[in-house]
């Protein structure tokens, strides 16, 4: 028996050993040439906005951690006292032009009063130069910048993002934690990643290493090219980063760069995908399609002849396996584009042309402050389909979504949150923002406060706010 064991010992220790010389003799390519020719065209971005204090103790630090400490604030010191203070944040872009356009992330500019474009690389003469916004497109996360220099400057091409394959390599250059020119490398750990922060998730996977600070930087594959914009990252986890591929980034930015506003295409439903329960019981042979949960009167989905319980399967010829497809599929498309749309109903397979509308969101549930002298202290709308598809609202649910609280109002005081869904109000039934001003002017004031029911991440409770007189 020993003798068999130290046989197999030797075996394994030889397997490994030539298996490790195998590996050595493999010559990876070095990425510094890249690096040289792509690296003077990746920038740092500074912002500063001008901000009420709402801790005291932590006071001169970058966003990013000066958040983190508000956070935990109530449990760390006293509360600050309400001053302004100049807050200051960081990010990553990259040139792709010579007279001065960049891209980065719509977080890392969004409700900045002043940014900048700091130079790292000696060659370029000008070290830091403010920016001006030339547009954004929250829902990607997006944002265009420019500056103005004499020199012609370096730039960056995108690349081919549908190109690349899982196991790829590829390089992110950014600004982590203020480390300007931070070079990282890894591969394409998978594609099509949708984490929940957009109706348009369709994220490049990768274990490059990308920290705070990285947000706006180019993902590049090895000929330099931009197949990604390094946006954000699994908190909880360490190598996992996520970035927009760049086929989805060049075309809104190409749209921001011509002046024009970013044109969705929209069909007026709500979607699900469908598990392998729902499949079996409607008799599906995959589980694959969008489940239409419902359709919008006078809309394109309802106008073309789409009705609840349909399930699509294929819009032109992108094959639809989920809800998200189906909201990327639409989305690509320019409003009055007729498309073809494969739908299963009742078993059998059928084909209906759709002219798709253009997706805003001011029409589909627009925002009315209750601004009065018994007021909640909320900024209030009626739900949207994009809120039901982000909160993963219940199709049969009704009522009107907070979007905002203000810190000082009864509601907030009360335990009220952005995201919140109020479904009733003193046990009556909330369709729209005008119901709920209603009963505050006939019960509110005579009650002195008003009884709300709230939905919130799959809890339904009640909440009892008293009303200003």
């Amino acid at each position: 028996m020993k003798k068999i064991f130290a046989k197999s010992c030797l075996a394994i220790v030889l397997a490994v050993t030539v298996a490790s010389q195998a590996f050595a003799g493999i010559n990876l390519p070095s990425i510094s040439p890249l690096v040289k020719q792509v690296g003077p065209a990746v920038v740092n971005i500074s912002t500063e906005r001008m901000v009420k204090s709402q801790f005291g103790g932590f006071r001169g630090m970058p966003r990013e951690f000066e958040e983190f400490f508000e956070q935990f604030g109530p449990f760390l010191g006293p509360q600050g006292n309400g001053k302004e203070q100049l807050q200051s944040a960081l990010g990553t872009g990259f040139i792709i032009s010579k007279d001065g356009y960049i891209v980065t992330n719509n977080h890392v500019v969004q409700n900045a009063d002043k940014i900048y474009i700091n130079f790292s690389d000696k060659k370029t003469k000008t070290a830091k130069v403010e920016a001006k916004v030339i547009g954004l497109d929250p829902e990607t996360d997006l944002a265009l910048l420019k500056i103005n220099v004499k020199n012609d400057l370096p730039t960056v091409k995108f690349g081919d993002s549908d190109s690349m394959e899982v196991g790829d390599w590829v390089v992110a250059i950014g600004n982590p934690f203020g480390l300007s020119n931070t070079v990282t490398t890894g591969i394409v750990s998978a594609k099509g990643r949708d984490i929940h922060a957009g109706p348009y998730d369709n994220f490049i996977q990768t274990d490059a290493s990308i920290n705070p600070g990285n947000s706006g930087g180019p993902l590049l594959n090895l000929d330099g090219e931009v197949i990604g914009i390094n946006t954000a990252i699994a908190a909880s986890g360490q190598g996992i980063g996520f970035a927009i591929p760049s086929k989805l980034a060049s075309n809104i930015i190409e749209q921001l760069k011509n002046g024009k506003k970013v044109s969705r295409g929209w069909i007026g439903v709500t979607i699900q995908d469908i598990d392998e329960i729902t499949a079996k019981a409607l008799g599906l042979k995959g589980d694959g399609g969008a489940l239409i949960g419902s359709v919008l009167p006078n809309e394109p989905a309802a106008k073309a002849g789409l009705k609840a319980g349909d399930i699509i399967i294929r819009v032109d010829n992108s094959i639809i396996k989920s809800a998200s497809d189906l909201t990327r599929a639409v989305a690509s498309y320019k409003p009055n584009s007729k498309v073809n749309m494969l739908v299963v109903r009742d078993g059998k397979e059928l084909n209906l042309t759709v002219t798709l509308g253009e997706r805003n969101l001011s029409q589909n549930g627009k925002q009315t402050a209750i601004e009065k002298g018994t007021s909640l202290g909320l900024s209030l709308r009626d739900l949207n389909i994009e809120d039901r598809q982000q909160l993963r609202l219940p199709q049969d649910l009704n009522g009107i979504i907070v979007t905002n609280v203000k810190e000082s109002g009864q509601a907030a005081k009360a335990g009220i949150l952005p995201g919140d869904v109020i479904m009733a109000a003193n046990l009556k039934s909330i369709k729209n923002v005008h119901d709920l001003i209603n009963i505050m002017d006939k019960e509110g004031k005579q009650r002195g406060a008003i009884v709300l029911q709230i939905y919130r991440q799959g809890n339904a409770f009640i909440i009892t706010v008293p009303l200003e007189k």
